[in-house]
């Protein structure tokens, strides 16, 4: 079965309860609002929102019973046709809950998986989230039993879930291998292709940040990549690469990363992890942050959290502060030295940006004067590429240049030094 499309009139989108509980772990609140956020995205339209402060969320239903029976009534008099979870349910969880409210149910993890599921484009991407959805799935075939058949369609129907009725432990199982071994091939061709970068010195930046923080935008303005840009959650999954020529000659390579979220899924996390290595292979990281959102100073810790569990802790970052537009002081935020502020919407701040990069990516140069004979001309064009060239003369034995080396390639570089 096909993706469900999504409903393109407010009177057809999905009616939808939000459900969460507050056992002061994290801001409750915030992350009702983002599930919010998920659930327009998805396709659903919220048409009611229940939070319930507990120490610890009921193992049987989530909720208390007489909170959930207050959902129930809810739903009945919102004609609610979805129940969303601001969490990750058991198998049993959600049988349970359905048979209280007698209306389908989902979780957090399930309403992200199905968003990504819309969204992937690539054949990898799509093998990333149907990975995601069979690892999900598979310790709550007990719970769910025939659940599983999610014929009806709609929002957490998509992908493997809804046409897996006769599925067992064992073959979806082998189903995670068969994924699992596929895409070991593709990340395989991926590292070939970073490994071909690095042979031909070729500067990569890569940029990271939440999802809906403007990286789309900015990687469109900088190098005309005609990416997807739209405000909303997880707008694009692929990766894309483009060519970024820098003001001082330079070329290097810009790549668009998968947006991050709070508790965004391990399965997730773990299934796009070769894509999100593009960060940990990276000579320069733009953390792109939205200024404008009173959680930007979150948004920058989930971000920087995930760039050390990628052993990204010795590649330079760059903070981004995007949207000055919608900015107002916010007094949380921690402004680093390697920062900058930008309008990717209207184009602002945009030279400065290109500056910085230049500076971030010399630091480490160093001046050399170079006689670098016709015969090594690989060389020479490398060094123009990637270093900036103050002078270059011709002679006998070969060309003269006076330029800054990168310090990729400082040690070849002395081979070729002028007297």
């Amino acid at each position: 079965m096909e993706a469900v499309e999504l409903y393109h009139t407010e009177e057809a989108l999905q009616r939808t309860v939000l459900v969460g509980v507050d056992t002061g772990a994290y801001d409750a609140e915030e992350s009702m609002r983002e599930l919010g956020e998920l659930a327009k995205t998805a396709g659903a339209q919220t048409v009611g929102t229940v939070l319930q402060n507990l120490p610890v969320p009921n193992k049987a239903t989530y909720i208390g019973p007489g909170k959930l029976k207050e959902v129930r009534e809810l739903c009945g008099q919102t004609k609610a046709e979805l129940a969303i979870f601001d969490d990750e349910l058991s198998g049993a969880q959600i049988r349970n809950i359905e048979q209280a409210l007698d209306i389908r149910v989902i979780d957090r993890t399930m309403l992200i998986l199905d968003i990504f599921a819309q969204r992937a484009l690539s054949r990898e991407g799509k093998l990333q989230v149907e990975l995601a959805q069979q690892k999900y799935m598979l310790p709550r075939l007990t719970g769910l039993g025939t659940e599983l058949s999610r014929q009806g369609g709609g929002i957490g129907t998509r992908g493997p879930g809804e046409t897996k009725l006769e599925t067992d432990r064992r073959h979806i199982r082998r189903r995670i291998d068969s994924l699992q071994e596929e895409l070991n091939s593709l990340a395989q061709r991926r590292e070939r292709v970073r490994q071909r970068r690095k042979k031909n010195d070729v500067t990569t930046i890569a940029i990271v940040g939440y999802t809906n923080v403007g990286k789309s935008t900015l990687l469109n303005l900088l190098t005309d990549a005609g990416v997807l840009a739209k405000n909303q959650l997880f707008a694009t999954l692929d990766p894309t690469a483009r060519e970024l020529r820098l003001p001082d000659g330079q070329t290097a390579v810009l790549i668009d990363t998968v947006g991050l979220i709070r508790r965004l899924p391990h399965q997730l996390v773990e299934a796009f992890r070769s894509t999100l290595e593009e960060a940990a292979n990276a000579d320069l990281i733009l953390n792109v942050c939205d200024i404008s959102s009173p959680d930007s100073a979150e948004q920058l810790e989930v971000t920087k959290s995930l760039l050390q569990d990628l052993g990204c802790g010795e590649t330079p970052v760059l903070t981004v502060f995007n949207k000055t537009d919608l900015y107002q002081f916010q007094s949380m935020l921690t402004i680093s030295e390697k920062s900058v502020f930008i309008s990717a919407k209207e184009n602002r701040g945009i030279d400065e940006l290109l500056k910085m990069i230049c500076e971030v990516l010399r630091a480490g140069t160093r001046r050399m004067r170079l006689r670098i004979p016709y015969r090594d001309g690989a060389f020479l064009d490398r060094l123009r590429r990637t270093g900036k060239i103050f002078s270059e003369q011709y002679e006998a034995e070969g060309t003269l240049v006076e330029a800054n080396v990168d310090k990729k390639m400082l040690r070849e570089a002395e081979n070729y030094l002028a007297e």
